[in-house]
Order: C-alpha cells, then sequence, then structure tokens
C-alpha cells in the first residue's frame, strides 16, 4: 500500500490552525494535512493508535504548537527525538510564545524551524516560503 505523505498540524487553536491551513493552501504546495487538537491526539496519530483521517497517510512534517492541553508541544517534541521510529521526522514549531525560555527548550530538541506565529496570514506566508523545501516531502523539489 503506498503511503499518501501529509503535513501534520497540531494546534488547539482553532482559528490559528485555519489560518495556517490557508497559509499552507495559498502557497500551492497540494500536499494533504491531517490534524490534531492536542499533544495526545498528536501522539496517537504519530504512535498509532490512532487512525489518520486521510487514508493511508504518514506524515513527514510536524507543524507543532506548543502551549496545548493535556500533552504540550514539548512533550511531543521530546517523545518523536526519543523515538527510534520517529525521530528522522520533520518538526516546525510554530508557536504564539517567543519566551527564551520555550524557545531554548524547544531547540535542545532540534526542531527544524522555531516559527513565532505572526500578526497576519501574509506574514505567515512568507514565512511558509522562505521554508518551503522543508515543506516539501522528501525527494520532492520545486
Amino acid at each position: 500500500m503506498t503511503r499518501t505523505p501529509c503535513i501534520l498540524l497540531v494546534d488547539d487553536d482553532e482559528i490559528g490552525a485555519e489560518l495556517t491551513l490557508a497559509a499552507l493552501e495559498e502557497l500551492g504546495l497540494g500536499i494533504a494535512v491531517e490534524q490534531a487538537r492536542d499533544g495526545e491526539e498528536a501522539l496517537d496519530l504519530l504512535f498509532h493508535r490512532r487512525p489518520y483521517s486521510i487514508a493511508g497517510a504518514e506524515p513527514y512534517l510536524v507543524l507543532l504548537d506548543l502551549k496545548m492541553p493535556k500533552i504540550d508541544g514539548h512533550e511531543v517534541l521530546r517523545q518523536i527525538r526519543t523515538s527510534e521510529h520517529l525521530k528522522n521526522l520533520r518538526v516546525i514549531v510554530l508557536s504564539s510564545s517567543d519566551q527564551k525560555s520555550d524557545i531554548e527548550q524547544a531547540a535542545r530538541l532540534n526542531p527544524e524551524a522555531y516559527l513565532k506565529k505572526p500578526p497576519s496570514i501574509f506574514d505567515l506566508i512568507a514565512q511558509f516560503h522562505q521554508l518551503t523545501p522543508l515543506l516539501l516531502p522528501p525527494g520532492q523539489l520545486r
């Protein structure tokens, strides 16, 4: 069975998630996006304790908020990096936090990037545009 490459968007803020989805769509990359509303749901999806809604989905990138209920983004990132199966999964932290402690804690777990959620969708599109190679599935060039 061929797995469909997708981005896993993990964000408990419905409006923020909608803006992120709109920014990704605006880039025109044509990539499927799976959503998790908190860290617990994200880990259930990543560790296959819960099925993806996209048939045969396989995330190659996680867009991860830090401040979430149940399990926060730091713990999700820690579990990704300590899992033999997931440790090479790309992770971009997309957080409203610009606190030094959050940035440093995330940096110790080596995300590919740390983005502060910008005030407008246009700024988010510009940030994503700069990160296009990370947003594309492995081996896909534009």
